[in-house]
């Protein structure tokens, strides 16, 4: 029989991990990160393409992009971090990916996170089979596209012609010779058409989030043109122009071919520049989410006991005592017992929203559904006073 529930007590009082920063500090922080990221990657494209000589001055605006994307990833980041919440994540999965405990308990468990939340993400399976296969399509298609277009675009890739007519290659990377190949065979087909193999993976999944972005009520009613259409306008803006520049040499004799590199060019240079300011700077928080899960998975197999409860055991946990640990790792509801998460990832809300100055800490203890059942004893006690 459950017990009427009584009001948590009181946390003890802590002292965040730092004063809170005012948001003009924040800005000179983000900004000064910026500066330092964009400086060592202008260095890296010097010493890379060998003094600018391996450097393809026709590449320009592309290298210059990547400079103000670098800066901009960085400055938001900076900005991101700052936060209470954002702080504490990245620091609780930067500690466990640098455990040599957690690496010794469980040594495959960062490689399996890794391909299950960055490169498979099979989260997204169990939301839509459609969604994660498109999602599939634009993430492996723009892996590829990075993989082969920055380093071009920064001088560390070249390819030159061993015969001096063709069609024998070698590819160098930082002047250095890697390996050789022919452009008539199979393995120079998809050395030069790499890029056109991404541009194929990208445009279906693009097409298929913006028209579910047309049909789908639930995406329509919060969508916003900037934020969630642009960037696919932009995906497949690059990919169909990219492709027409290989129809343009391969059929149209080089037919067009300048309108449409000008056209490929100033789409790439945009969302490049967009990446760090929409929807797509995901990108670069989903590492953090591979830190969180890696941090709540360990925390989990060591069992360790919350603060303000002792470990118990598995008959216990099973039985579900309120408020106590159990001997995998998991709090207890204080109202029900039912299992919530790992008492430590528990702990770490519970210090967020004490550096968010919140006052109600305390109820990160209770499962959604006490939650629940908590606010109507409370609206029926204090609003609806005599209401059966």
């Amino acid at each position: 029989m459950i017990e009427p529930p009584q009001a948590p007590a009181a946390p003890p009082p802590v002292v965040a991990d730092r004063p809170p920063q005012t948001p003009a500090q924040v800005r000179r922080r983000a900004t000064l990160a910026g500066v330092v990221v964009s400086v060592l990657l202008i260095l890296a494209i010097v010493l890379g393409s060998r003094l600018l000589r391996d450097f393809d001055s026709a590449l320009l605006p592309y290298a210059v992009a990547t400079v103000f994307l670098a800066f901009g990833v960085a400055y938001r980041y900076t900005v991101w971090v700052s936060a209470p919440g954002a702080r504490r994540l990245f620091k609780q999965g930067w500690r466990a990916f640098f455990s040599a405990g957690n690496f010794r308990r469980a040594p495959t468990a960062l490689p399996r996170m890794i391909a299950t939340y960055l490169g498979f993400q099979k989260f997204l399976g169990a939301r839509s089979h459609a969604r994660w296969a498109a999602h599939q399509l634009i993430f492996w298609g723009c892996v590829l596209a990075a993989l082969i277009t920055f380093p071009l675009t920064w001088g560390w890739f070249t390819f030159t012609s061993s015969t001096g007519s063709g069609p024998g290659y070698e590819m160098r990377i930082w002047g250095f010779k890697i390996l050789g190949f022919d452009a008539l065979n199979a393995v120079g087909w998809l050395m030069f058409h790499g890029l056109d193999i991404a541009a194929v993976l990208v445009i279906p999944g693009a097409s298929y989030f913006l028209w579910r972005r047309m049909k789908d009520r639930g995406a329509i009613t919060g969508q916003r043109f900037a934020y969630d259409l642009v960037p696919l306008i932009a995906l497949i803006v690059i990919s169909v122009t990219g492709l027409l520049l290989t129809f343009s040499s391969i059929f149209l004799h080089g037919g067009g071919y300048e309108f449409l590199a000008i056209l490929h060019m100033v789409s790439v240079v945009f969302t490049l520049i967009y990446i760090p300011f929409g929807k797509f700077f995901h990108i670069v928080q989903r590492p953090a989410a591979v830190g969180m899960q890696l941090f709540k998975y360990t925390a989990r197999r060591k069992g360790e006991p919350a603060a303000t409860a002792g470990a118990v055991t598995g008959a216990a946990a099973a039985a579900g005592v309120p408020g106590e640990v159990s001997a995998d790792g998991l709090l207890g509801c204080r109202r029900c017992g039912r299992p919530i998460d790992t008492a430590p990832y528990v702990e770490n809300l519970q210090g967020t929203m004490r550096d968010l100055k919140l006052d109600f800490d305390e109820w990160a203890e209770y499962c959604p559904r006490c939650k629940r059942v908590l606010r109507g004893t409370a609206y029926l006690t204090h609003v609806k006073k005599g209401f059966k």
